[in-house]
C-alpha cells in the first residue's frame, strides 16, 4: 500500500510543506547565488526519471559560469566550485529547488539518485528495474558516499574509478532498496540525511 499509494502522498504533502516553508530562505540563497558569481541562480540539466523519461532537474547553482553542464563528476576542491557554492554543498542547500521536481513527481524523497542521460544506458537485466523508481533527493546510496568527492579525490581517474566501482556499487545498493523500501527506511534515510547534512561537511562526488 505504501509503495503504490503511500510514498507519492508522503513526497506531495513534503515538497508542498517544504517549498512553503522555504520559500524566503529560497529566495535569498538565490540572490545570493547571483551576488557572489555571474550567472543565473538555478542550474538545470537533463537527467533519466522514472521509466526512463528524461526530465529536468533544478538546483541552486554552485560553480561559475556554465561551466557546472560539463560534467556530473566532481571531486574535493574542484575548481569549477564558488565559495558560496561550497558553503550550499555543505548544508546541502542546493538541493532545495529539488522539491518542485518532487512535487510533479519527477522524483521522490527517497530514492536513487538521478542520472545524465547514458549512465542508465549501462544497466542490463535485473538492473533495469531500478527505472521503475522514481530517481530521490536522497537514498541509501547517497548517504553511503556522502564523501563521495573525497573519494574521487584520491584517485587518479576519478571518472573511470566511478564508472568502474562507485556506480556498479551504486546500482547494487539501489537494488537493496528496491526490494526493501517501506515507509520506515524512508524515514530513516530522510533522518540519516539529515544528520550528515548538519553534522559534517556533505560531499556527493556525482551531484544531481
Amino acid at each position: 500500500m505504501y509503495r503504490r499509494f503511500g510514498k507519492r502522498a508522503l513526497d506531495i504533502v513534503s515538497a508542498m510543506g517544504g517549498l512553503l516553508a522555504l520559500g524566503v530562505p529560497m529566495g535569498v540563497i538565490g540572490l545570493c547565488v547571483r551576488m557572489t558569481s555571474p550567472g543565473p541562480a538555478l542550474f538545470r540539466q537533463k537527467r533519466v526519471g522514472r521509466a526512463g523519461r528524461v526530465f529536468v532537474v533544478t538546483k541552486f547553482r554552485t560553480m561559475a559560469g556554465d561551466r557546472e553542464a560539463s560534467s556530473t563528476v566532481t571531486v574535493r576542491g574542484d575548481p569549477r566550485i564558488t565559495g558560496f557554492g561550497r558553503f550550499m554543498r555543505r548544508f546541502k542547500l542546493d538541493e532545495f529547488p529539488q522539491l518542485w521536481n518532487v512535487l510533479k513527481g519527477e522524483m521522490s524523497l527517497v530514492g536513487p539518485r538521478p542520472d545524465v542521460p547514458g549512465y542508465y544506458d549501462r544497466l542490463r537485466g535485473e538492473e533495469r528495474r531500478l527505472l521503475s523508481l522514481r530517481p530521490g533527493i536522497t537514498g541509501p546510496s547517497t548517504v553511503k558516499y556522502a564523501d563521495e568527492e573525497e573519494i574521487l579525490a584520491s584517485q587518479a581517474d576519478p571518472e573511470g574509478f566511478n564508472d568502474a566501482v562507485i556506480f556498479p556499487d551504486k546500482v547494487r545498493i539501489n537494488l537493496e532498496y528496491l526490494e526493501l523500501h517501506g515507509f520506515w527506511t524512508d524515514i530513516f534515510w530522510l533522518t540519516r540525511t539529515l544528520a550528515l547534512s548538519l553534522g559534517r561537511p556533505g560531499r556527493g562526488g556525482l551531484r544531481a
